[in-house]
């Protein structure tokens, strides 16, 4: 079995370099761009493009796998039964159009629902950030080392305004304070980067709403592999099946943050 997950991660490891060179190599032509469920919601030519790219290698590779991409041009799942490639190959697109950074290509593989192989890449500074389950997490070929215990008033965490401002769906007063209270806040606009960043320490944790399974399951891979938590909201697992709030953290910060500030508003 390691042999195939090997194969597997040598593949991956040149084919997502050689679709972010198709990525790099389109930042001087005119992008095609789009809108999904709201003006926010922007899909560009690119994305489409590099999820066929990928789509059509693992059908040619690997053709008894099952694919689910943002984009919609892998399978139909109910399940995560065998081996599941869960892709998405632009997570940022809104950066990728207005700043040309702060995106990444972002892959997980899961066998039955556990996460195998998890791959960031972020594309404009050539950093690959991926795990091999029970192998470690590395950014290139540098191992990130587990992740150290932190407090939140030394804690820098990622978080975007949205979620502290009038919205539909947390209230604003259960976050703020805990905007005050710690060192710093960030927001990146990937949420694949957010999760790299927390895996590799250049973050203590990342608060989100709302993501689909294809921004977090790569990240769900990495971040595990370090020691990291990766919950919803409320401290429950994540379902890979389902949209989902995502709470990222180192594990003691995870549970002062959930026990001070999320679950006594519940």
């Amino acid at each position: 079995m390691d042999t195939m997950w090997n194969e597997i991660d040598q593949y991956m490891q040149h084919w997502i370099r050689e679709a972010g060179e198709r990525i790099r190599d389109t930042f001087q032509t005119k992008l095609t761009i789009e809108t999904k469920s709201n003006p926010s919601d922007l899909v560009t030519n690119v994305d489409r493009e590099i999820e066929q790219f990928f789509i059509e290698r693992i059908r040619e590779t690997f053709p008894t796998h099952h694919i689910l991409g943002e984009e919609g041009f892998g399978d139909e799942l109910r399940a995560l039964d065998g081996i599941v490639w869960i892709i998405d190959p632009i997570d940022g697109t809104m950066n990728f159009i207005h700043q040309q950074r702060n995106f990444a290509i972002s892959v997980g593989v899961f066998a039955d629902g556990v996460g195998m192989l998890g791959y960031i890449y972020d594309v404009v500074h050539d950093e690959l950030y991926y795990a091999h389950k029970g192998k470690g997490a590395f950014m290139n070929d540098t191992p990130l080392p587990k992740l150290k215990e932190t407090t939140i008033s030394e804690a820098v965490i990622s978080l975007n305004a949205t979620w502290v401002t009038e919205n539909k769906r947390i209230d604003p007063s259960v976050l703020a304070p805990l905007v005050k209270r710690v060192r710093g806040t960030r927001s990146y606009g990937s949420a694949a980067l957010e999760m790299a960043y927390v895996a590799s320490g250049k973050l203590d944790a990342y608060i989100t709403m709302r993501l689909s399974p294809w921004d977090f399951a790569a990240g769900l891979v990495i971040v595990h592999e370090v020691g990291g938590i990766v919950t919803n909201l409320y401290g429950e697992p994540l379902n890979l099946l389902e949209k989902s709030s995502v709470f990222v953290s180192k594990p003691r910060l995870h549970q002062e943050i959930l026990t001070e500030y999320i679950m006594k508003e519940r």
